[in-house]
């Protein structure tokens, strides 16, 4: 079946499953799986161990799972993690979908999750397949604003050339950046990790993959939410978060 979402809205029970008054459950099945990861349990089982202690639907699991690391992880991350302040006058390469689909959501009022390495993941899914939506230009135009803002001298934005559409987005992009002259640049590669995970700059991403391998990282979509989109509804399943290091 098509994809004919003109949103990148929250799932139809998303206000019931991640309502705050069961943020306490879910941060402390985070915990709990947090705390097992640290202890050299296997991903799987142990987000079913936990799943099953504490009673949750699969799209709970899900968020629980997104939002936890191991300590060692959390610490790698934490280290490696860029301050707004130190980008000016570096280039910034993005994990395209990764941020721009975060972005949309938060402006869609989908539910964001804040896991316990400070970064915003959503729930949204592609699905090997990228469809523009009501939100996607209005997420560039925030996202250029504050990249702007913070004198990054270029962002390079790495699309996953196999997911259907990513031409089309590319063209988008560029012709956004074009017309604000900001200083972007878009590449379709078959898969952005290796590249963003091996660089020496700084990448813009959630994805734990890559936040384990990356010489640094800056949390750009939660700092475009954090100035652009104070009403988005954020879930604090992980805790506030980590203080990125000075790099």
């Amino acid at each position: 079946m098509p994809d004919r979402r003109k949103h990148r809205g929250p799932h139809p029970e998303d206000a019931r499953l991640f309502a705050p008054a069961l943020w306490p459950v879910l941060g402390q099945a985070t915990a709990d799986l947090c705390w097992l990861l640290s202890r050299g349990y296997a991903g799987k089982s142990a987000l079913k161990l936990v799943g099953d202690r504490h009673d949750l639907v699969a799209r709970q699991r899900t968020a629980v799972g997104r939002c936890s690391c191991s300590d060692a992880q959390a610490a790698r991350r934490r280290e490696h993690q860029v301050a707004p302040e130190r980008l000016a006058g570096r280039p910034l390469w993005l994990d395209g979908y990764n941020v721009l689909t975060t972005v949309e959501s938060a402006l869609a009022g989908g539910v964001l999750l804040a896991a316990r390495d400070g970064a915003y993941r959503d729930m949204a899914s592609m699905h090997g397949s990228y469809r523009k939506v009501a939100e996607t230009l209005p997420a560039l135009e925030v996202l250029g604003r504050v990249t702007a803002a913070l004198d990054v001298s270029q962002c390079l934005w790495y699309l996953d050339r196999p997911v259907s559409n990513s031409g089309r987005l590319k063209e988008i992009i560029q012709r956004v950046a074009d017309a604000k002259g900001w200083p972007w640049r878009v590449e379709l590669v078959p898969d952005p990790d290796a590249p963003l995970a091996e660089t020496s700059q700084v990448v813009a991403t959630a994805d734990s993959a890559i936040l384990d391998r990356c010489a640094a990282w800056f949390n750009l979509a939660r700092e475009t939410i954090a100035r652009h989109v104070p009403e988005a509804q954020v879930a604090e399943l992980g805790g506030s978060g980590s203080r990125p290091t000075a790099q």
